[in-house]
């Protein structure tokens, strides 16, 4: 019996496009060339950061960051706000939570993304960063701190994410089950991986509540 469903941020909460539009917009290049290149890092499993990195060579993103927040210290630049949340976000789990599911969420993400997902005052029961724990997926530890914020067993765990690599495989070897959500360039590509299958796939986080605790 699932008693806690943990999820990840980006691609799966969070619609990035306009971040990278943003992105984009910075660095001087079209907008549908950088998540094109974003596309391709994620159908050949490369990191993202070589997007950048085939479109502009030499850049140094660290320092285009810090050039960007100096500039425009008051612009969302490479950050999210609530306009970005999927519309089925809220429903999803303000209906997990009404059906006794502890909600909590729990991805890769920059220190200044547990402030952004607390403003929008969402229905979950705790909010957690990569950057705060120190951990990233697929590090194993991380996945030992969900289930011990969790506070319940692994078993009793499940995991919703978009990705394979991140989201499914280290998910199955922590003891937790699995959600892959197909939406986001990962999201489609990893649906039609094999190692899927060993996942619940899901297209819209509406599906969970019926799936992981039928009324």
């Amino acid at each position: 019996m699932i008693k806690a469903v943990v999820f990840d941020v980006g691609e799966t909460l969070i619609d990035e496009t306009r971040i990278w539009n943003r992105w984009a917009e910075r660095i001087g290049v079209p907008g549908f060339a950088l998540l094109g290149a974003i596309g391709g890092m994620a159908a050949t499993g490369r990191p993202l950061t070589e997007a950048f990195e085939l479109l502009r060579p030499g850049i140094d993103l660290a320092a285009e960051d810090a050039a960007w927040a100096a500039a425009e210290p008051d612009s969302l630049r490479n950050n999210f706000d609530a306009d970005d949340l999927y519309p089925d976000v809220r429903s999803a789990l303000d209906e997990l939570r009404r059906r006794g599911l502890r909600v909590i969420i729990a991805g890769n993400q920059p220190p200044q993304a547990k402030s952004a997902l607390e403003r929008m005052e969402l229905p979950v029961d705790a909010i957690y960063t990569s950057a705060e724990w120190e951990l990233e997926k697929p590090d194993p530890k991380f996945f030992v701190r969900v289930a011990e914020v969790a506070g319940v067993s692994a078993a009793e765990i499940c995991y919703v994410g978009d990705r394979v690599d991140n989201d499914v495989l280290p998910v199955l070897a922590a003891g937790m089950r699995p959600v892959l959500i197909r939406r986001g360039p990962w999201g489609y590509l990893s649906s039609e991986l094999p190692d899927a299958a060993r996942a619940i796939v899901i297209d819209s986080l509406d599906e969970l509540p019926e799936l992981l605790a039928p009324a």
